[in-house]
């Protein structure tokens, strides 16, 4: 079955370079009038992140279907580093020893990738014998990163999966691996 996997349009925060996870920040203007002049694919049902971006960009690309939200699809938890970019964490130790990590070790008083990662593919997969073929998945880019990270073929590194807003991935899922065949 295909399926989709799209980032929500952009925020404010995504303009400015901000760690925005579990901020529910809606869409900017131009995040809107992008996703409006985007070209997407026909899909049968919408599943999405219950944040705010992601049901308005759900509203706006399929206006026409009921959106399904799954909490567990939501953005991480960026913890100490929510809404801060790199300009302002600059010189931080503890930034610095995050970044240092390669990303790995949970952000302070946030998630780590492994948990993080942990429970975006519970949430896939407790929603697998719900789909159908031409689901679109509004989701965050780090959702869909740690969904490819195990279930995407050709296999890449978790960053590898890293696509801009307003867009994502075309996939053939055979029930255990999603098959990539394109960028949306």
């Amino acid at each position: 079955m295909r399926l989709y996997f799209i980032r929500h349009g952009k925020t404010a925060g995504n303009l400015e370079g901000r760690y925005i996870g579990v901020t529910d920040e809606p869409l900017c203007a131009v995040g809107r009038r992008e996703l409006e002049l985007g070209r997407y694919p026909e899909a049968a049902m919408v599943i999405s992140s219950p944040l705010r971006r992601c049901v308005d960009t759900a509203k706006i690309i399929y206006p026409g279907l009921r959106t399904v939200l799954c909490d567990g699809l939501r953005e991480c938890d960026f913890g100490e580093f929510e809404g801060k970019n790199h300009a302002e964490l600059d010189g931080s130790p503890v930034y610095q020893i995050w970044i240092d990590s390669g990303g790995e070790m949970a952000f302070p008083g946030g998630e780590d990738k492994a948990g993080f990662s942990a429970r975006t593919a519970a949430a896939f997969e407790s929603l697998i014998p719900a789909l159908a073929d031409g689901t679109a998945f509004i989701v965050h880019g780090g959702t869909i990163m740690a969904i490819f990270e195990k279930y995407a073929l050709p296999k890449r590194a978790f960053y590898d999966w890293n696509t801009g807003n307003g867009r994502g991935w075309e996939a053939a899922f055979d029930g255990r691996n999603l098959r990539v065949s394109g960028e949306i």
